[in-house]
């Protein structure tokens, strides 16, 4: 299965050329994990993504994640990626599908919230799949109960869906100014990886 759902995602890429991990490693461990890359390609956006099974599922968020609940965030699906993708930073070299810099923002566990209209836990793939999904997140920055809703179903090929946070949950920070965000893996600036991993 894991290999299916990382098919679009090998395909659009030169491993050999962007250093970014194959997936052919890594299992899904008890933890889900989330990460928030930042992401200075053709136009700077973050990318929120949540381990489901043994792939990270991913959004795009050109604004980054609000500690707002009044901030609704415009989240793009992209494809699948793989669990070792949550430790990726570097440079993807111009001409290569994503090519530009990557930092990974923040990282940690989540916890799936999502009820059916009974108030029974519902499996989290599941209500991805049905288009609303809750969540708690646990990390060094970004902390609380969040929800991903989709608004445009993608039959046009467009899908589009909502990142808000809920009005209670914990504290956490909003997103930065990406040019001045340092890594939690690292510590570094994106200009910073720029210059040490090789700028594009």
């Amino acid at each position: 299965m894991g290999e299916d759902r990382l098919r679009d995602y090998r395909g659009k890429r030169d491993f050999g050329r962007s250093g970014e991990p194959r997936g052919d490693g890594a299992g899904a461990d008890a933890a889900r994990r989330f990460v928030v890359q930042i992401h200075d390609a053709r136009r700077m956006h973050f990318d929120f993504r949540l381990q489901v099974g043994d792939v990270l599922k991913s959004w795009s968020v050109p604004k980054g994640p609000s500690a707002d609940p009044r901030d609704k965030r415009l989240a793009v699906p992209t494809e699948d990626h793989p669990l070792e993708y949550e430790e990726f930073e570097g440079v993807i070299p111009r001409g290569e599908y994503g090519g530009g810099t990557v930092i990974v923002w923040d990282r940690g566990t989540y916890e799936p919230l999502s009820h059916d209209r009974r108030g029974r836990p519902l499996d989290f793939a599941e209500s991805l799949e049905r288009g609303h999904a809750t969540f708690r997140l646990h990390g060094s920055k970004v902390r609380g109960e969040y929800a991903l809703t989709r608004f445009r179903d993608g039959d046009d090929g467009e899908e589009a869906w909502l990142l808000v946070r809920a009005a209670k949950g914990g504290a956490g920070r909003g997103a930065p100014d990406p040019r001045r965000a340092r890594s939690a893996r690292s510590g570094r600036t994106l200009a910073q990886v720029a210059a040490e991993d090789g700028g594009t």
